[in-house]
């Protein structure tokens, strides 16, 4: 009871004095009390620390099942881009040879009939005919 002593000094009423006393006798009979539960509390700490311990460990574990699962979708999300991607650059490719080849078939087409003509203006026929022809298309 240090505190008393230390108290001792200032200037205080009898009745004041007493509150005080009972106070101090209360507090220790509870410190008591509380020192058991605290050695209770202590050993369901313990419990409870090594629960909270699991917990960690089941919660890290889940955080890093949930992020190799995220990386998963991310790598399966990028090569179905990559699928679609090559899909359209084949098709695109496919339908630019198709028009490219319609293209030239109606040039040829278009040539043949100009040479066509060309033959029936001039009147000629044979090989003297044909290469005024070609000569006259290759200005064109």
């Amino acid at each position: 009871m240090t505190h008393v002593k230390r108290f001792q000094g200032i200037p205080m009423s009898k009745s004041m004095r007493g509150l005080c006393k009972e106070e101090d006798y209360v507090f220790l009979g509870m410190s008591g009390k509380m020192s058991k539960e605290v050695v209770e509390a202590a050993g369901a700490f313990e419990d409870d620390g090594s629960m909270k311990k699991e917990e960690r460990v089941h919660r890290q574990l889940e955080r890093e099942r949930q992020e190799k699962e995220r990386l998963r979708e991310i790598e399966e999300r990028k090569k179905e881009k990559e699928q679609q991607w090559q899909t359209h650059v084949a098709e695109v490719t496919s339908s630019q040879e198709k028009i490219l080849l319609e293209r030239l078939s109606r040039l040829r087409r278009f040539r043949e009939f100009q040479r066509k003509v060309l033959v029936e203006e001039s009147g000629m026929e044979g090989g003297a005919a044909n290469d005024a022809v070609d000569q006259l298309l290759t200005r064109m």
